[in-house]
C-alpha cells in the first residue's frame, strides 16, 4: 500500500474527508512552498499536491498559469521542486503528490522520475495530459513501486472510459467538477453530487474533488459526496497578490482562509 492508501483507509475509519490545498512550487520561492506546506498541515490538511511549473498550459486557469510563469522566471525546474521535497517530507505526516505535465516525465525517463520523486518522499503523481489510452507504462511502473497515479475524470468523460480509468488508476480519482479551466467559481454544477456518486459505484477508489471550489458552502455541497476536496486558485491566488505583504501576514491569511474550508468539512 502507498502512503496514499493508508491515509485514506484511516480517513474513513475515522469517519474524515481530506483537505488538499494545491500549492506552486517556487511561487514565490522554494523557502516559501515548504514554509506553506508545513503550516497548512499542521492545522489539519490531509494531503499537499504541488504543481511543477510547466510553460504550456494543460486544464490551467490564469491564476496557476501566472504563477507557473512566475515561477520559471525564477528558474524553478523538476529537480529543485523534488529538493524541495525531501527536504519538506520528512517534517510533516501528510502524503505529497506532484503534478506535472507527461513531457516532464517523459523527458526525465519513467522509472527515472518515479524513483527520484520516491526518494523525495512523494507518495504520487497527477499528471493531467497523459490519456488513459497511453499511461500503461507508467502506470504499470508506478503499481510496482506502490507509487500512486491518480488520473483524472471529468463531467465530459464517457462512463465506459471514466471505467478505463478507474481501472487504471491508484490512490484515489481526481474528479473534475466542471468541465474546462481551474479557477475560482461563484457556484458549481448540481449534477456534481450524481456523477461522483454513479462513480463512486465502479471503483472502490477514494474520490477527491477538484476545480472551482473555494467557498465554505462548495465545502459543504461537496464534502458528503466525496472522500477528499482540491482547492488550488483559491490559494495560488491569495499568495501571487501577497508580493506586497509579509510573509508572515500571507502566511496568516492562508491560515485563517484554510480554517474557514476546514471548519466547513466539520460542520
Amino acid at each position: 500500500m502507498s502512503s496514499i492508501d493508508t491515509l485514506f483507509t484511516q480517513l474513513r475509519s475515522a469517519g474524515r474527508k481530506a483537505f488538499m490545498p494545491f500549492v506552486t512550487a517556487g511561487d514565490p520561492d522554494l523557502d516559501f512552498t515548504a514554509e506553506v506546506i508545513r503550516r497548512l498541515a499542521a492545522q489539519g490538511c490531509s494531503l499537499f499536491e504541488v504543481g511543477v511549473p510547466y510553460s504550456d498550459p494543460i486544464a490551467d486557469g490564469p491564476v496557476i498559469q501566472a504563477s507557473f510563469t512566475r515561477a520559471l522566471g525564477h528558474k524553478i525546474r523538476l529537480a529543485d521542486t523534488l529538493a524541495t521535497l525531501g527536504g519538506v517530507t520528512p517534517e510533516v505526516r501528510t502524503p505529497i503528490v506532484t503534478m506535472l505535465s507527461y513531457a516532464i516525465v517523459w523527458r526525465h525517463g519513467l522509472e527515472r522520475y518515479v524513483a527520484e520523486a520516491k526518494a523525495a518522499g512523494a507518495a504520487g503523481a497527477i499528471v493531467p495530459d497523459l490519456p488513459v489510452e497511453e499511461a500503461g507504462p507508467l502506470a504499470e511502473i508506478c503499481r510496482r513501486e506502490d507509487f500512486s497515479l491518480i488520473q483524472l475524470v471529468t463531467p465530459l468523460t464517457p462512463r465506459d472510459r471514466a471505467r478505463r480509468i478507474a481501472e487504471q488508476a491508484t490512490g484515489f480519482i481526481y474528479y473534475v467538477s466542471v468541465a474546462g479551466i481551474t479557477g475560482e467559481r461563484a457556484t458549481l454544477p448540481p449534477e456534481i453530487v450524481e456523477n461522483v456518486a454513479w462513480l463512486r459505484s465502479q471503483t472502490p477508489l477514494p474520490i477527491c474533488i477538484g476545480f472551482g471550489i473555494s467557498r465554505p458552502e462548495h465545502v459543504r455541497m461537496l464534502a458528503p459526496v466525496a472522500d477528499g476536496l482540491i482547492v488550488g486558485s483559491a490559494i495560488v491566488r491569495r499568495i501571487g497578490e501577497g508580493a506586497a505583504k509579509s510573509r508572515a501576514q500571507v502566511l496568516q491569511e492562508l491560515e485563517a482562509y484554510v480554517g474557514e474550508l476546514l471548519a466547513a468539512m466539520t460542520g
